[in-house]
Formats: C-alpha cells, sequence, structure tokens
C-alpha cells in the first residue's frame, strides 16, 4: 500500500477511526473521505486522515462516537518476588525465563541503552522500535542520523531495526543513531518488570529476563482532540488509533520473526461502555483469537477517585439528581463526562448549576447536539444524545462543560422509558482531570479503565505484597456486560524497577 502523501502525525490532520462492519464514519465515498489518506489495522478497522480544517469543530452530531479516536493516559505498575516468578525460575519443570518468546509494549519508549535490555554480550535483546514521534521536523532530518523508515503500512514514524540498535550500542554515541529517547520513564520502567534482564549485583530480575523485546514508542496525542476532551494541559496522552496501529506493528514482527508474542498494555481511559467493545478493545479480541497470541492489560486504578457513579431510578420517581463537585482548575478549562444506559432504557437530562439557575429536562433529538449558555455564569454545556450507539447498541450521553463554574452541580437524570432503570456515569481517568472534580456519592465497582475489560485479554490488578491486601485503589469490576474483570491481581505497592538513570529503584 502507498504511504500517505502528507505526514499524518501533523497537527494540520485529523484521524478518524473506520468499521468496515458497521460503517460508523461515514461512506468512504463521501466527500469528507473521498480524498483521505488510508491506513489499514486490521481486516474490521482502518484509520482516515483529512485535512483538520475541513471537520472543525469536532462534533458528535457530525461523527459517531467511536470514530474519533479515544485518548489513553500510562497507568501505575506491579512487581516480583510475591508474584511467584522467582520461585518459578528455580523450578526445574517450569524453569522458562522467557526464551524464544516476544513480548510487545505500547508506551512512552524505552532507553535501549540500559543494561537490562540487553545480552550478556552486550548485544540488545530489542528486536525494532517504533517511534511514533521521529522524525520531529519532516522536512529537515538531523545530520548523521540514517534515512528513517516509517514502519510497514504506515505513513508516520520510524522503525530502528535490531541491526541498528546494535550498530548504536557498539558507538561512542548511540542516540546520534538511533535518537529513540524514553523521557517519561513509564516505557522503560513496565519494561524493566516484565522483561529486564537478570542482575545480581543490584538484586533484581525481571519477569522473562530471557525474552526478546518488541516496542512502539506512542507519539502524544493531537492539540484538536486534547481540546474536544477538555483534558488537563501537560497531560500524557495517547490517541487509540495510535494503540492501534502499534499493536499491527508487534503482530508485524511475531511473524517476520515467527515467535509467540505476549502485548502489554499499561493504558487506560475512562469513556466508553466500559464492556470491551471500543475499537481498541476489539482489536485486542482481534489478536488474541490467534494461537501464539495474548494481551496482559493494566486494571488501573480509579477505586476511591470518585470518577464513577452507577444509578438507579425507581418506576415511581421522575428523576434522580447526581452531584458532581467542580474544582478550580476544572472552572478554567472544563470536562467531559459521559452517561450509559445499561439496558434499554432511555435517559434525558437537565441540569442545575452551583448558583441555582436550572435547565430544564433537554428533549431527546437523536444525533442532535444541544448546546446550552448559562446566563448568570461563562459556563456552556454541550449535549448530545446517541440513542443506539453503533457498537454496543446502548444509549449514550456525551456531555462537555465548558469553563463550569465552581461548586456543586446537579445532573437531573430523567427514565424516559423505563426497564431498569439503571444507568452509569464515568468522569475521566486521574491524569486527565483534577482530584477536586468528582462524584460526591460515587460507586467503587466498575472502574476497570478501557481496553482492561476486553474479555479475552488477561486484567491486572493490584495488591499490596507486603501486607497481602488488595490495593486500596486497584479498579474492580465487572464489566458493564457483567464479565468477570480483573483476572488476576499482581503487587502494585512500593515497586521495584529500571529509572532511566542510576540502578532500580522502589516506585511506591
Amino acid at each position: 500500500m502507498a504511504l500517505c502523501p502528507f505526514n499524518p502525525a501533523s497537527e494540520d490532520y485529523a484521524d478518524f477511526i473506520y468499521n468496515y462492519s458497521s460503517q460508523n464514519v461515514l461512506s468512504p465515498t463521501g466527500p469528507l473521505l473521498s480524498g483521505a489518506c488510508t491506513e489499514f489495522v486490521t481486516q474490521n478497522y482502518a484509520i482516515f486522515y483529512v485535512p483538520l480544517n475541513s471537520i472543525l469543530p469536532l462534533s458528535l452530531e457530525k461523527y459517531a462516537y467511536y470514530s474519533i479516536p479515544n485518548l489513553f493516559t500510562p497507568l501505575d505498575t506491579s512487581s516480583m518476588d510475591a508474584s511467584g516468578i522467582l520461585s518459578t525460575f528455580n523450578t526445574p519443570a517450569l524453569a522458562n525465563k522467557g526464551a524464544g518468546t516476544m513480548i510487545g509494549f505500547l508506551d512512552t519508549g524505552i532507553d535501549y541503552t540500559n543494561r537490562l535490555f540487553r545480552n550478556p554480550n552486550g548485544t540488545t535483546r530489542i528486536l525494532g522500535i517504533w517511534d511514533q514521534t521521529l522524525p520531529e521536523d519532516t522536512n529537515e532530518l538531523p545530520p548523521g542520523v540514517p534515512d528513517y523508515f516509517p514502519m510497514s503500512g504506515a505513513s508516520y514514524g520510524t522503525e530502528f531495526t535490531e541491526e541498528q540498535i546494535n550498530e548504536a550500542l557498539a558507538s561512542d554515541d548511540p542516540l546520534s543513531l538511533v535518537p529513540s529517547r524514553d523521557t517519561n520513564g513509564h516505557g522503560t520502567f513496565i519494561a524493566g518488570i516484565a522483561a529486564g534482564g537478570t542482575l545480581p549485583d543490584d538484586s533484581f530480575t525481571g519477569a522473562a529476563p530471557e525474552c526478546s523485546l518488541v516496542v512502539v514508542k506512542l507519539k502524544q496525542a493531537k492539540r484538536y482532540l486534547r481540546d474536544y476532551y477538555l483534558i488537563r494541559e501537560g497531560a500524557t496522552a495517547f490517541q487509540e488509533n495510535d494503540i492501534m496501529m502499534g499493536i499491527k506493528y508487534l503482530r508485524v514482527m511475531a511473524h517476520r520473526y515467527r515467535m509467540p508474542l505476549v502485548i502489554l498494555i499499561a493504558l487506560g481511559s475512562n469513556m466508553g461502555s466500559h464492556e470491551g467493545l471500543s475499537p481498541l478493545s476489539t482489536s485486542i479480541q482481534d489478536v488474541t483469537r490467534f494461537l501464539g497470541f495474548s494481551a496482559v492489560i493494566a486494571a488501573g486504578n480509579e477505586t476511591g477517585l470518585s470518577h464513577h457513579f452507577e444509578g438507579i431510578i425507581p418506576s415511581d420517581e421522575p428523576y434522580q439528581d447526581v452531584e458532581i463537585r467542580v474544582g478550580e482548575e476544572e472552572s478554567r478549562r472544563g470536562f467531559v463526562l459521559e452517561l450509559w444506559a445499561t439496558n434499554s432504557d432511555t435517559y434525558s437530562v437537565g441540569f442545575v448549576s452551583p448558583t441555582g439557575e436550572a435547565i430544564s429536562r433537554i428533549p431527546i433529538i437523536s444525533g442532535n447536539e444541544t448546546r446550552i449558555p448559562f446566563l448568570l455564569e461563562d459556563t456552556v454545556i454541550t449535549v448530545n444524545y446517541q440513542l443506539i450507539e453503533a457498537l454496543t447498541g446502548r444509549q449514550l450521553i456525551f456531555m462537555r462543560f465548558e469553563e463550569p463554574t465552581v461548586g456543586i452541580w446537579r445532573i437531573r437524570v430523567y427514565n424516559s422509558q423505563f426497564f431498569t432503570g439503571s444507568y452509569h456515569m464515568w468522569l475521566p481517568v486521574e491524569s486527565f482531570i483534577s482530584d477536586q472534580t468528582v462524584f460526591l456519592n460515587p460507586s467503587p465497582n466498575n472502574t476497570i479503565t478501557l481496553p482492561g475489560n476486553s474479555p479475552s485479554p488477561l486484567t491486572i490488578g493490584a495488591y499490596n505484597h507486603l501486607n497481602n491486601s488488595i490495593y486500596i485503589h486497584s479498579s474492580r469490576g465487572y464489566t458493564l456486560s457483567n464479565v468477570i474483570k480483573p483476572d488476576l491481581a499482581a503487587p502494585g505497592v512500593d515497586v521495584y524497577g529500571p529509572a532511566l538513570t542510576g540502578p532500580p529503584g522502589t516506585v511506591p
């Protein structure tokens, strides 16, 4: 397939996820997508890149919910000895340290110079790095750096091979030859925990110290999506479509080297139906159906953060008030909020501001977007009703609060078509919102972040191995469709792993 004639990673282009089975964006022959550049992810999904100025303002009135890439943030990690990993190494019948297998990482990159990721002879254990952030300037390549080669089937980023990494490690200045860096440290830490080598002098070993690694360094989310989802300034955020393309790269590498693959994802989002039907979730499902492919996903640490509300409206009650305390930081920018119906119920909403200004029940007009400016304050709320969301079949109410007044807001939820009266609401994940904006009557259940609520992958919660108690913030199941999650719990408090510089250390 020919590469795009432009760099799709540019801020001048918007990204859309297209589902062939539900045709959930627009017809690819339509005026918007007819001139778009297309990159295929799976047999069901493709990514369309179109000029940004042709699609703004971004709105669910024009585009399907799951066609707009969700944003994901790095989650916390988990550790070794209490998991039984060391005793497994020392058991002759189970002494498998990962030799002959591949672990794929989609994260902030990796410090490939770290000795944890080298063989005893000093060569790399990394078979490939796809750095989506390089080149930073497509018009001018850094002097002395080899030509950039994007991953096969992608029009952005740069792939560095095992041979190039070994050449860099043998040089006096590795980063001049392979300029891929992990400036955050999260990806290096995750890789060290899962696949770091054995360092007797530091009393450290990864879970699979003899495996091969493949790394995707995800690029940061584009500005137009950050603005659409109203996330905090400076938050680390990755786009759903970039993660999906990263999974494609891992599959390509597994087939290229004919090795079994474990995909490790320590990223999460609170947006979506929480039942494993998002484009990223179904892409992971597609991979893990095949022999030799599996995925391990962090459950998240959303319990106790008051980002989830579970509501039940009795049949004899006209509505239910859901109270949200809005903090100072969100008042300067805003936040998004989602309501998902549990069954075939239909809901509508109204609002009461902290000053007492009331917005009456907004009528349901499918696909129509209602923009509500308040008279007594600067707040603007946008409400979009999706009566039957294309991938889930559930009703979605998507709400954007722009510059909301500090204080207690009441979302007045009306049941327009009663079956059970139950519904769920989610605020954004921890990194995207301040700890001052919360539900006042939250539920700790159904707090596993996407894509950890996908049915097939192993979803991992966290416990404190020092006192054998569940970590207080470890996200809890079930999924919205009552699938049991998480599958396992691993140590997740005072984790010992590699830093970007210096020896391994404990990260609380």
